[in-house]
């Protein structure tokens, strides 16, 4: 059966985990532990995405992750293949290193966001290797002091827009007190989490007509108007939305939607570069769910 593709929009927000094969260790020094992180230190200058928190274990690692332009498959195929090869000659092996498949879990990045990344900085202590979240080789100090690999600062704002404050208060989000409820939340907001992400994925591309059926019983869209120009404010902003969406969620084609639209294709690539999805993500969401319910 054929796997699934993964969802991919400028963006997204995942949770990454990616264990070693038959449960194997993947890094079985502070050297090899290093070496991992410098090469995703490299990918993320090469593909601009950003990491808010990661946790490297000696079987299993997690990484949360937003992804731009480049997909996130394209950016985690480098990384592990860069690391096996570095690991097998290392240690004169041969073979995979990783679990053939990570598994990536779709975030809701407005309500998980500060569970997730306590839930990925308390994985040490769930394993009994630490009893705070100041592990050596998490995220978790990058924010007390200079990053190094991580991006801190939209964290960091959701606390305070004074830094010292905003540290205080992530580490005492962070910290130990309550710890054991801390944690079973956590999980459970975890478990919620791969529900959601779980059904994203089953939403596989839909076909041109089910998209337009949709967005036309949703919008009332005429595309005549659009085509002739007669249109308001409100219109292009459904059209941005229309176009964002479309690339997430259908395997419609550019030149189909300029045909719609009375767009050429570099004209829908500049609506969808120009678009801010911040400003436009709560109708997006809503547009979404009524077309993957439907």
């Amino acid at each position: 059966m054929a796997r699934r593709p993964r969802v991919h929009y400028s963006g997204a927000l995942y949770h990454v985990i990616v264990r070693g094969n038959n449960k194997a260790y993947i890094f079985e020094g502070e050297a090899d532990k290093v070496n991992y992180k410098e090469i995703i230190k490299n990918y993320k200058k090469k593909y601009l995405f950003l990491i808010y928190a990661y946790c490297i274990m000696d079987n299993h690692a997690h990484i949360l992750i937003e992804i731009k332009n480049t997909e996130l498959s394209k950016i985690m195929q480098g990384i592990q293949q860069v690391y096996t090869q570095v690991f097998n000659k290392k240690y004169e092996r041969t073979g995979h290193v990783f679990e053939q498949r990570y598994k990536a879990i779709l975030c809701d990045k407005e309500n998980y966001f500060l569970e997730l990344i306590r839930y990925i900085h308390q994985n040490p202590i769930k394993a009994e290797i630490t009893k705070t979240p100041n592990y050596k080789w998490s995220s978790y100090a990058e924010y007390l002091g200079l990053p190094e690999l991580v991006d801190t600062s939209y964290l960091l704002m959701r606390f305070s827009k004074n830094r010292q404050e905003a540290i205080k208060k992530y580490q005492k989000f962070m910290g130990a007190a309550d710890l054991q409820d801390n944690i079973q939340d956590a999980y459970a907001v975890e478990e919620e989490v791969e529900k959601i992400g779980e059904k994203v994925e089953l939403t596989m591309k839909i076909g041109k007509d089910k998209y337009l059926e949709s967005v036309i019983d949703y919008y009332n869209v005429n595309f005549e108007e659009y085509k002739n120009g007669r249109i308001t404010k409100e219109d292009r902003r459904k059209r941005a939305i229309i176009l964002l969406l479309s690339k997430e969620i259908s395997d419609i084609s550019n030149n189909e939607l300029g045909e719609l639209f009375g767009l050429t294709p570099s004209g829908i690539s500049k609506i969808l570069t120009r678009t801010d999805y911040n400003l436009v993500k709560d109708e997006y969401n809503k547009l979404k769910m009524s077309i993957c319910q439907a």
